[in-house]
């Protein structure tokens, strides 16, 4: 994902047909509205929206969003992708611009859609980072002297034994989790629920985590995971906690949750090779999105290959 810059750093086309940028927050909030309350889109999602329409407006520069034409979307986003924008977020971006001219046309009589035919920027394939086998065993391998590191712990384990997302992680409730079945009930995109099964390790330190996990809760906290104050832990506190364990235990590389989940999924395909499976537990609408970890699968061995068989050895000795 590319990097986010504030709007205000970037500029847009002067013209006729003015509307005043105050006029056209309305229309963006109105829309943010309908998605959080007509859609029920969560509110991470529609942060992201408000993100992207807040750079919309501000590329307009107060031309009136009914005179934005195709041209106009165009330069928008070539002047994103000079930014530093990857062509993955201005995809995402141009289909929150395209949503939001499709509502504006429903509930305000817009004629058209300027960013209809508009194609974003291609970015070359990136696979994703994955932990090796090792590595993760590694990195999950440490002691709990304290109800933090044991909080810590159980959060990992989790996260790598079931392949969470890291909203899915932060919004778990104890009622989500059956330890007994090893099971956990996961809530994730489009507020779909998916029951993802759960490790013998996760299973264990969780079941440690929730017997302590009264001791620092405070009233209102609903969430499993909670912060050292007792109340829900944030998203940015669970990756700056894996961030410093991944430096404690000696993993090299940018390492964040997403990676878990990454890991978890080339892991069990390698073991399986059950995509289907695969897609199920991650949550995903389309084995497409799925199809990714193939590649990681065939890159895995591709190295085993070189590393021992025969072959191999005398075209890489020659």
């Amino acid at each position: 994902m590319g990097k986010r810059r504030h709007p205000e750093s970037l500029t847009g086309p002067n013209g006729s047909g003015k509307m005043s940028v105050k006029g056209q927050t309305e229309l963006a909030s109105a829309y943010l509205a309908y998605l959080a309350g007509t859609r029920r889109l969560s509110p991470l999602t529609c942060e992201s929206y408000a993100h992207d329409l807040d750079i919309l407006v501000n590329l307009s520069r107060g031309i009136a969003l009914q005179h934005l034409q195709i041209h106009h979307i165009r330069r928008f986003l070539a002047q994103l992708h000079a930014n530093g924008f990857s062509g993955r977020s201005l995809a995402r971006m141009l289909s929150a611009w395209r949503g939001f001219y499709n509502y504006l046309a429903r509930h305000h009589g817009y004629a058209c859609n300027p960013c209809a035919g508009v194609r974003a920027p291609k970015s070359p394939k990136v696979l994703p980072r994955t932990l090796s086998p090792d590595e993760a065993l590694k990195l999950l391998e440490f002691d709990t002297p304290d109800l933090i590191t044991l909080r810590d712990k159980a959060m990992f384990e989790l996260c790598y034994s079931s392949g969470l997302r890291l909203a899915e992680l932060v919004n778990l409730k104890p009622e989500d989790l059956s330890l007994g079945d090893g099971i956990v009930r996961v809530t994730g995109k489009g507020n779909k629920t998916r029951d993802v099964p759960v490790g013998s390790k996760a299973v264990q330190v969780v079941g440690e985590w929730i017997k302590q996990r009264n001791a620092l809760a405070r009233p209102g906290a609903t969430a499993l995971f909670l912060s050292r104050h007792g109340r829900n832990i944030s998203r940015r506190s669970i990756d700056q906690r894996l961030k410093i364990q991944a430096v404690k235990q000696g993993i090299s590389g940018r390492i964040h949750p997403h990676v878990l989940r990454h890991s978890f999924a080339s892991h069990v395909l390698q073991s399986s090779g059950d995509l289907r499976a695969v897609q199920e537990m991650l949550g995903h609408a389309s084995i497409s999105t799925t199809q990714i970890y193939t590649h990681l699968d065939f890159q895995h061995l591709s190295k085993v290959y070189d590393a021992t068989h025969p072959r191999a050895r005398k075209k890489n000795e020659t």
